[in-house]
């Protein structure tokens, strides 16, 4: 009993002295609730102190409350001041450009920020209204940022809100120009944040200078000018920006580069950070795209498309072929990854093709059959981008979850405006000659065998469960997976949390997500087709996949 008293008189200290620094009415009164209802709110008041929120490759990214593991106006106020401190201390030179989403306080933060920004001396560009995340990222390189602030949480749950940070030529190279930041620049930017003092001594100047639409204007000429002019543009498509912000950016570029304008599914049009209609607001999760599907069948599309809330992800529905029975499918990241990889080549753009160690090894394949350069990255668009050490210059990246980079000069990052410019520009010229992605799938298909890739994914509220799991596979590596030995068994710590295992025709790789508290295991069968007849490998893929899975599911105890 002596205990718990020293416990909760310890949190109520931590959180009273939060109280003192927060300079946000509405949070602190959220929090004051919180005190009220001790002593039964104490695991909540635990967690919300249970530290900071770490400031990664990818930024700040939780759930919106009060504390200092939140995302709040304190938390955003004191990330600022140490963003800019660094920038300072640096020798950074030239604006902070700052975007963000629709998200609940997505807007109050990007203007904190701004504002921290300016009262350090520096002057502050604010994006002129909600922008998918590319606009952001190519914005910094074109102003001559010396970076980017990014307030979003992509495809998290409504609750969460994030911030990530991009740097500008001078800080981040030419590699990092425009692009997310990585190792050391995370850690130092984490310690200047850990060194602000007193938030009530962090200066606010001015609001900063407001960018007109000029520059969204510029972005999607730059983003049209990703595809070839003159192809046949005849194409119907169905898009839905999942209650994100990536529908009037998406249709101007359509209709910029010739396209018909997109069907928009009506009630997911328009920006709503309550994402009304969607459980989860991930175009990858179970029901997602319900409502694009029923539209695409409803217009008699040729294709569907759907942007993450933020747009820099970009996922594909194709109809399946006649006489199927299965209607209307979601393309794998993988898939959509190597068919862009493939018209990229097949219309002659030269350099680095690169994706990640989870990924599909189809690229492999195809870059080693095609002449072209490749490299494999760990996970994360920041690693792509700096693919190869830029020689040759990168050409094209892409992630499996959804994240395609076919311009890098554009904007180096995943972009999914432009991905899904250009899936249209393949599929309109396929369409052309009676033909469909499907067949033009099956064709790689025959020439490299099928790559059939799927995820085991678990989503745990507590995460000791990973840590419990990465070190059963560690403790007791399968030594045989399908029947066949394993090949290789690569433990990539202490430079990443990943453990690899191949054997002749499949490979796993287990890792813990970047931004989310699930545990990933990307699986990949390759199966050869045999006398052409890639429906029965196709058959014969899935079914292993199956086993793989279970087999896996098994050696994590999950």
């Amino acid at each position: 009993m002596a205990a718990e008293t020293t416990d909760l008189d310890r949190m109520r200290d931590q959180a009273r002295r939060w109280l003192d620094d927060d300079p946000d009415p509405a949070s602190r009164d959220e929090l004051r609730a919180v005190l009220d209802r001790l002593p039964a709110s104490a695991p909540e008041l635990a967690d919300r102190f249970a530290g900071p929120l770490t400031f990664g490759t990818a930024g700040l990214r939780g759930p919106l409350r009060a504390g200092p593991n939140g995302m709040n106006l304190a938390v955003v106020t004191r990330a600022a001041a140490g963003l800019v401190g660094w920038l300072a201390a640096e020798g950074g030179e030239g604006p902070l450009v700052i975007g963000y989403d629709a998200r609940h306080g997505s807007r109050e933060f990007a203007e904190r920020t701004a504002r921290v920004a300016t009262g350090a001396g520096r002057p502050a560009l604010l994006l002129p209204r909600p922008l998918p995340t590319p606009v952001l990222a190519y914005a910094v390189r074109r102003l001559g940022g010396v970076a980017g602030v990014m307030v979003t949480a992509s495809h998290n749950p409504p609750q969460d809100n994030g911030y990530k940070v991009y740097l500008g030529a001078q800080l981040g190279g030419a590699l990092g120009a425009g692009a997310q930041i990585v190792p050391p620049a995370d850690a130092g930017i984490e310690a200047a944040i850990r060194a602000v003092g007193p938030l009530a001594q962090v200066p606010l100047g001015p609001p900063g200078q407001v960018l007109g639409d000029d520059l969204v204007a510029a972005y999607v000429e730059r983003a049209v000018a990703v595809i070839a002019p003159g192809g046949p543009r005849d194409l119907r498509v169905a898009y839905t920006p999942l209650h994100g912000v990536g529908a009037a950016v998406l249709t101007a570029a359509f209709a910029r580069a010739g396209f018909p304008t997109p069907g928009v599914v009506p009630d997911q049009a328009e920006p709503d950070a309550a994402f009304p209609t969607v459980s989860f607001p991930n175009p990858e999760e179970p029901g997602a795209v319900d409502r694009l599907v029923a539209l695409a069948d409803a217009t008699d599309a040729d294709l569907a498309i759907a942007n993450d809330p933020d747009a820099d992800r970009c996922a594909v529905v194709i109809r399946e072929p006649a006489g199927t029975g299965t209607g209307w499918r979601m393309l794998r990241g993988d898939e959509v990854g190597v068919l862009l990889a493939d018209h990229l080549m097949r219309r002659g753009v030269d350099g680095l093709y690169a994706t990640t160690i989870v990924s599909s090894s189809l690229l492999r394949a195809l870059c080693t059959a095609r002449g072209r350069a490749y490299d494999e990255t760990l996970t994360g668009f920041k690693w792509i981008v700096r693919a190869g050490g830029g020689t040759p210059p990168l050409a094209y990246g892409y992630e499996e979850a959804l994240g395609y980079c076919v311009a890098p000069d554009h904007v180096r990052d995943k972009d999914g405006i432009t991905a899904a410019l250009t899936v249209a520009e393949l599929a309109a010229g396929l369409k052309a000659q009676g033909r469909t992605l499907t067949d033009r799938l099956d064709e790689l298909a025959a020439e490299f065998g099928v790559h059939h890739t799927d995820q085991l994914s678990v989503r745990v509220d507590d995460l000791r469960i990973i840590a419990d799991a990465m070190a059963r596979v560690r403790a007791a590596t399968p030594t045989t997976l399908l029947g066949a030995p394993v090949t290789e068994a690569r433990d990539l710590l202490p430079d990443a949390d990943v453990v690899i295992l191949r054997t002749a025709a499949a490979r796993v790789v287990i890792r813990p997500s970047g931004t989310e508290p699930k545990l990933k295991a990307y699986l990949e069968v390759v199966e050869p087709v045999a006398e052409g007849d890639v429906p029965a490998a196709r058959t014969r893929a899935a079914a292993a996949l199956t086993t793989l899975r279970a087999e896996v599911a098994t050696a994590l105890g999950i």
